[in-house]
């Protein structure tokens, strides 16, 4: 039986060309690797060497079996990486989300409903997470459209509105509605890390520059002591953050958006998950501390 240990020091002792280099590679000593080659030798059962005086040089025998011992490697440290996958999947639930707000909803009703695994989010775009749940690395995944496909299921999540936050004096404050047209030209704050939105506000906003803000208390005090606008949503709870302000709704079709949830079938404990949510009944959103946008 081979061992992947030994077959490791075969490839690097291919890789070095000589004992002493190789040796040094792996923190032994060159007679000890010497013995290790003679070892393989054996394993093998055919000569893999050609030895001179003070000179140990692979064959053609020696170079094959080092080739073949790196692709063993490799897939030996697949394998491993693969179980291993496997085994955080089936103690974790993986969602993939285009945005972050539906995650504060979704992700407390996960816990409940499975509270022996972990919940897992990332962010990412709506065609990545469609492939995530379909190769099987999500669990879920949260897209803005509907999205048909032989073996996943598709259903309304929650509906999301965006809104513009100006302070009262400000040119749009008196408006009843806005389009992103309207607002293009004008800078505003705006959040990292918010999926979609960020793209939706920069390709319908060119002419406007954007303040963005990973940092939640820095957000929160430009609010305050800037004139700026910033956006907000329904699901984001604002809190006292914007009672001066004045919110005004944005009536583009892509700034009011329907997320559905998307499963492998027949995912029945999904699609009751996604029911409670749409009927709001037993959960609790997560504490939301996000101001807006």
């Amino acid at each position: 039986m081979l061992n992947l240990d030994l077959l490791e020091q075969l490839v690097v002792f291919a890789e070095c060309g000589t004992l002493s280099r190789a040796a040094e590679r792996l923190c032994l000593s060159q007679p000890t690797l010497t013995r290790t080659m003679k070892r393989i030798e054996d394993d093998f059962g055919v000569p893999l060497f050609d030895r001179g005086k003070n000179r140990l040089s692979l064959n053609e025998n020696g170079s094959l079996a080092a080739e073949l011992s790196r692709r063993l490697l490799d897939e030996a440290e697949r394998v491993v990486s693969e179980v291993r996958s496997l085994d955080k999947r089936r103690k974790t639930v993986a969602v993939r989300s285009v945005a972050p707000a539906p995650l504060w909803y979704l992700a407390p009703r996960i816990a409940a409903s499975f509270p022996e695994r972990a919940v897992s989010s990332e962010l990412s775009e709506a065609d990545e997470a469609i492939g995530s749940v379909r190769d099987g690395s999500a669990d879920m995944g949260i897209i803005p459209f509907e999205h048909k496909e032989n073996g996943l299921v598709c259903v309304p999540l929650m509906e999301e509105r965006l809104s513009l936050s100006v302070p009262p004096g400000h040119g749009l404050a008196g408006r009843k509605s806005v389009t992103l047209s309207d607002i293009n030209g004008f800078n505003c704050l705006l959040r990292s890390r918010i999926g979609f939105w960020d793209r939706l506000c920069r390709d319908r906003m060119p002419a406007s520059r954007f303040l963005v803000q990973s940092d939640e208390q820095d957000f929160e005090e430009l609010i305050k002591t800037s004139t700026l606008p910033c956006f907000t949503t329904n699901l984001v709870d604002s809190g006292e953050l914007l009672a001066g302000r004045v919110s005004i709704p944005v009536t583009d079709p892509e700034a009011n958006v329907l997320y559905r949830l998307i499963f492998r079938a027949p995912g029945a404990e999904y699609a009751k998950i996604a029911k409670q949510i749409r009927d709001g009944r037993g959960f609790r959103p997560f504490k939301i501390t996000e101001s807006g946008l």
